[in-house]
């Protein structure tokens, strides 16, 4: 007659199974502690440098106590108008360059149905983005703002890559038909570059981080709606929603 085995100890009398589960739901805690604690990566700028914060404030309105900017502003269209477009940009910035163009058609599109307004602020990671700015000002000083802004985008990755850009800028001036002498003193005095400075103060107030940043009627535009077709509606659904309201039509059975 056989002798009775003894039975297997697992470990002290704890089942593996119980150990696999333990550590499983330690795993699986980790994970969630992990995923709800960990800082979210910001979005990408569109400047083409990664020491710039993307924009955040696109679904925002400008408060009324918001310093006034340039006064006047540079700007296009009437004066009058229910709908203003204000666009916030530095010469120097490749986005900005490559919304020109659409800034331009709409613009044209609109003409004196809309007041469109340009905004100077230059970023700091752009070395000749601030010069830019002033010789534009400079120009508006001689009524040839627009014309030296058109001339500096159309040029951007011409003069942002040369080391005597502010001879090209001179010839820009020449170009259009400044006082050369008059535009290059005031280019570096304080009028052209205080209105620069009161642009970027009311950019400053408004949280603006990265250029274009483009309001209509004081409600931010995201970048990715800067195109012809998309700014094309917002802006004319902004002037239906600013037309007088039609008088009800008289009822004729009284």
């Amino acid at each position: 007659m056989s002798k009775p085995q003894p039975k297997q100890s697992t470990g002290g009398g704890v089942p593996v199974i119980i150990i696999v589960l333990v550590l499983v739901v330690a795993v699986v805690a980790g994970l969630v502690y992990w995923n709800g604690t960990r800082t979210p990566t910001p979005p990408g700028n569109r400047n083409g440098n990664n020491n710039t914060i993307a924009n955040t404030n696109r679904q925002s309105s400008i408060p009324p106590t918001a310093p006034a900017g340039a006064q006047p502003p540079n700007f296009l269209g009437s004066q009058n108008s229910p709908v203003t477009v204000e666009e916030f940009a530095d010469f120097q910035c490749p986005s900005c360059g490559a919304t020109h163009p659409v800034m331009k058609e709409i613009q044209g599109k609109f003409g004196q149905r809309i007041k469109f307004i340009f905004r100077n602020f230059p970023l700091p990671m752009h070395d000749k983005a601030y010069d830019a700015a002033a010789a534009a000002e400079a120009a508006a000083l001689q009524g040839k703002f627009w014309d030296m802004h058109n001339l500096l985008y159309t040029n951007q990755q011409q003069w942002s890559s040369d080391p005597n850009y502010k001879q090209t800028f001179k010839s820009y001036a020449e170009k259009i038909g400044l006082d050369v002498d008059k535009w290059e003193a005031d280019a570096a005095g304080l009028q052209a570059r205080n209105r620069v400075q009161a642009d970027m103060d009311r950019g400053k107030a408004l949280n603006i981080t990265s250029t274009p940043t483009v309001f209509v009627n004081g409600k931010s535009v995201p970048y990715g709606d800067m195109n012809v077709p998309t700014m094309q509606k917002i802006i004319e659904d902004e002037l239906k929603g600013n037309q007088p309201a039609q008088a009800a039509p008289a009822d004729q059975n009284k």
